[in-house]
């Protein structure tokens, strides 16, 4: 394990440092974080010069938006992002891809990641997507006053068919996680969100792209999902991250069950009006932006609302962080 800062797979100026995250049955356990970060003359005068962003991907992901470092690197700020234990950079031989039993798990990681970003006192930003999101909200909630902004893009806050159906199927898969949490689950992910990232011609490209980003998504166990509704259901409960929240989501979503060409213009990865309902609930200053035509990952979508929304959130941390 290293501890010194290497080249990273996605080039200049990104560099990635391993962090030793001690070890479980099936061997050491690393997360890896990747930064990229202005030179203080080009960070001089701007905005956020004193602003540290630290980002956590969706499930089934890992960090390669290279526009999203580049925008914050314009504004000043130092970009982090983590790929969490199990996953991308961070995912070994052997391990079950994304696995984890509790999404507290999880503050290991991120409190390794913030040591590495380096003691002071510059701002921090959380920016989240997807199930990064909810880890996100959570975390910043059982650590209230560390983080100064939090950014979620198009966060998993609650179960695509909503709470009372959660509330049905809690109960069941709770039991199986506790028998059997590597036990199987169908397949949800039917290729969809990739095939609509590829006709975006947004999809990474590389080796690790297959290993690391499948288009199906990694297999499910109950064990995880019992993890994803207790994050839920403790979201559903209120929670309160403790600073300013934004929360980007596309303005409609589109059914996973058959292909649609809609599927390049909305979310068919969650059901947007209910992240929207539960947005509200995790914390005192909540600002909900929907993007029309934006794709679950409203930084990756089409250039008309990739820009919006990236003007919607500089206008917004401008003003959260004044």
């Amino acid at each position: 394990m290293s501890d010194e800062w290497t080249p990273d797979l996605l080039g200049e100026p990104f560099e990635q440092l391993e962090l030793a995250l001690g070890e479980d049955e099936r061997g050491p356990l690393t997360a890896t974080l990747v930064r990229s970060i202005p030179s203080w003359i080009a960070a001089l005068g701007r905005p956020l010069s004193d602003v540290d962003v630290l980002y956590v991907h969706g499930w089934s992901d890992y960090f390669f938006q290279v526009e999203l470092a580049r925008f914050w690197n314009r504004l000043g700020a130092r970009f982090y992002a983590l790929d969490l234990r199990r996953y991308g950079r961070s995912l070994r031989d052997g391990q079950e891809p994304g696995y984890v039993s509790s999404l507290d798990e999880y503050d290991d990681d991120i409190g390794a990641a913030i040591e590495a970003m380096g003691p002071g006192s510059r701002r921090l930003v959380l920016l989240g997507h997807s199930t990064g999101g909810l880890t996100l909200t959570l975390w910043a909630a059982r650590h209230p006053g560390r983080a100064d902004a939090v950014v979620l893009n198009s966060p998993w806050l609650e179960l695509q068919l909503g709470a009372v159906a959660r509330q049905a199927i809690a109960p069941l898969v709770g039991v199986r996680a506790r028998f059997d949490p590597l036990g199987p689950h169908p397949a949800v992910d039917l290729g969809f969100y990739s095939r609509a990232q590829r006709e975006l011609e947004v999809l990474p490209v590389g080796e690790e792209r297959v290993r690391w980003r499948p288009d199906m998504g990694f297999p499910t166990h109950p064990g995880w999902l019992a993890a994803i509704f207790e994050g839920h259901r403790r979201v559903a409960g209120g929670v309160e991250v403790g600073c300013p929240a934004l929360v980007l989501l596309s303005a409609r979503s589109t059914p996973p069950l058959n292909w649609s060409e809609s599927m390049t213009a909305s979310d068919s990865v969650l059901a947007v009006d209910e992240i929207a309902r539960s947005a509200v609930r995790i914390g005192a200053m909540v600002t909900v932006a929907r993007i029309d035509g934006a794709i679950h990952d409203v930084f990756l979508s089409r250039t008309v609302p990739r820009a919006n929304a990236y003007a919607v959130t500089e206008r917004w941390v401008r003003y959260a962080l004044a």
